[in-house]
């Protein structure tokens, strides 16, 4: 199994809590998706400071567009849904992107996994509605080990 796939995983049943990113207690989005990158790189790649429910959507500011293009890969729209891709999502059409998951399963049934308020951490069909909202798709970078 990816190793992405399975750090994210291991975060299901973690309730929501805002700004929060502690597996089993609380995490957002973002914390979800920051604790699966301390799990497999180690630390976090910068500071994330205080943030808003609205993610600075009155001033159409992509503030995770611009951090996840500073620390992932863009994949281009055309390829193939690979698990353990980054997807960032805009939750209006003329929002910015502002919530975030992790490709469980690729394929025929394409799955994600992400928290959200009033379920937690939870993995969901990457159903049509869901898709229209994928803003970027990102890859994690390689993950060095003692093998490598």
């Amino acid at each position: 199994m990816n190793r992405v796939v399975a750090a994210a995983r291991r975060w299901i049943g973690t309730p929501y809590y805002h700004q929060a990113s502690v597996r089993g207690a609380g995490t957002d989005c973002l914390g979800l998706v920051r604790g699966v990158w301390r799990e497999l790189y180690g630390s976090e790649p910068e500071t994330v400071p205080a943030y808003s429910r609205d993610w600075a959507e009155p001033q159409g500011l992509e503030i995770l567009f611009a951090a996840a293009g500073r620390h992932l890969t863009a994949i281009a729209p055309i390829e193939t849904l690979s698990s353990g891709e980054l997807l960032l999502f805009r939750m209006r059409d003329t929002g910015i992107a502002k919530h975030l998951g992790i490709v469980g399963d690729s394929g025929a049934s394409p799955t994600f996994i992400h928290a959200y308020s009033g379920h937690g951490v939870v993995e969901t069909s990457l159903s049509a509605p869901w898709r229209r909202r994928v803003a970027a798709r990102f890859a994690f970078p390689p993950i060095h080990t003692e093998e490598n």
